[in-house]
């Protein structure tokens, strides 16, 4: 057993750097792992471009200049708060700088152990490290969430993937793929299929896709603004509420709360993808993949409308863009004693205003967060609320314990 700290942080993507670089500036003493940013940069289209505008673009930390707005002007890269598609590669070089600058301390690795110890938890790394914490967050993005429906999941790995699973797509040349799904993750596959001389379609159950309206001059009207305020998280008022006000949105009954973060803010494209698709890449629409099976070295899809009229595609590879469901029996480390005792709704952590779970000192952030403060929370802008929120009270937290300790 190797020492302890105050805090121990699980995951490097935006939540977990933007607490770090806020617990850093606090004189909190803490650890953070993960493989930096893995899934944006290893796990999406190399050449995609991010939904959210710039403005929702920013890891967090207490310093001026720590934003992507700045990091671009300062580097003469092409940006703009609003109607300017951030491509992946500047994202992914402004979250290495911000690494650099604000996360110097980072372990690339992962924890593969947490449990309950007398005093706070126990943590074990994949190198073989045991070390207590008196806090834990997990910050540990969608990795561990990878949805593929029930009715897919016997096919062989040659016949199926999940969009997680692609960064490159340039073996499909010449071959036909089918990509399920009418979201962002399938939607930008497609378009890189295309691109790289797939014969791709798109098959989805919604009727049609349903894209980021294109910008429009009047949206910056305050007419527009008051009929469809923008947020980080898209337009229009019901996103404001959720964007602005999680504190208010976590003090909504749980049946009410549970029912607007599954409704709202359904499968969407950005606007910019749209004039790759339409007229250019095939779409089967208002059709359920009902069955799936391996045939002579193909995939055999059936299919039916809405009407219950069936059909049959026949593909070289089926790709699921089914998103990600988070569930914290699907985090290997956490030891099932700690899983079991913890409060939970729908398979996700019961958490405090503060984003603690019922086990003192073991906190959530990120995706794992939105049951209960809601949508922001599966956005990167969510993590300029959760941040500094949850370092402050960790900082407080730990100062009390200090001076009880010292009376």
């Amino acid at each position: 057993m190797r020492g302890s700290c105050d805090v121990a942080i699980i995951g490097a993507g935006p939540y977990g750097l933007s607490l770090a670089a806020h617990l850093n500036a606090l004189g909190v003493q803490f650890r953070i792992f993960g493989r930096p940013l893995d899934t944006w940069r290893n796990h999406m289209p190399k050449d995609m471009q991010l939904k959210s505008e710039g403005f929702a673009s920013n890891l967090s930390a207490p310093v001026p200049g720590s934003t992507l707005k700045a990091y671009c002007q300062a580097r003469g890269l092409s940006y703009s708060d609003q109607n300017l598609p951030v491509p992946l590669d500047h994202f992914l070089s402004y979250a290495q700088w911000f690494r650099a600058r604000f996360v110097p301390m980072l372990e690339d690795c992962s924890i593969t152990a947490l449990e309950k110890s007398r005093d706070g938890y126990t943590l074990e790394t994949e190198l073989g490290e045991r070390f207590e914490a008196a806090n834990v967050v997990m910050a540990v993005g969608i990795t561990s969430f990878v949805h593929i429906p029930e009715n897919l999941l016997h096919l062989p790995m040659w016949a199926l993937s999940h969009s997680y699973d692609h960064r490159d797509v340039s073996q499909y040349k010449g071959r036909e793929v089918t990509v399920l799904g009418s979201g962002a993750s399938a939607i930008d596959l497609a378009v890189q299929l295309q691109d790289s001389g797939a014969n791709v379609q798109i098959l989805a159950r919604s009727e049609a896709i349903r894209f980021h309206s294109a910008p429009d001059p009047e949206d910056s009207t305050l007419l527009r603004q008051l009929q469809r305020p923008s947020t980080g998280i898209g337009p229009g008022w019901r996103s404001f509420f959720c964007a602005n006000t999680p504190l208010l949105f976590h003090r909504m009954p749980e049946a009410l709360r549970l029912r607007a973060t599954r409704s709202h803010l359904g499968p969407a494209p950005g606007w910019f993808t749209r004039q790759r698709v339409e007229g250019r890449i095939p779409t089967l629409l208002g059709h359920k993949l009902e069955l799936a099976e391996t045939q002579h070295g193909r995939v055999l899809l059936q299919v039916t409308d809405h009407k219950g009229i069936e059909k049959a595609l026949i593909t070289d590879h089926l790709i699921a863009a089914t998103g990600y469901r988070p569930d914290l029996a699907r985090l290997s480390f956490l030891s099932p004693v700690l899983r079991d005792h913890m409060a939970k709704v729908l398979n996700t952590p019961v958490l405090s205003d503060q984003f603690e779970t019922s086990q003192r000192g073991l906190y959530a952030i990120g995706p794992l967060a939105a049951n209960s403060f809601g949508p922001l929370m599966r956005f990167m802008v969510g993590a300029e609320f959760a941040a500094p929120r949850v370092a402050a009270h960790l900082k407080r937290r730990l100062s009390a314990a200090r001076d009880r300790r010292a009376a």
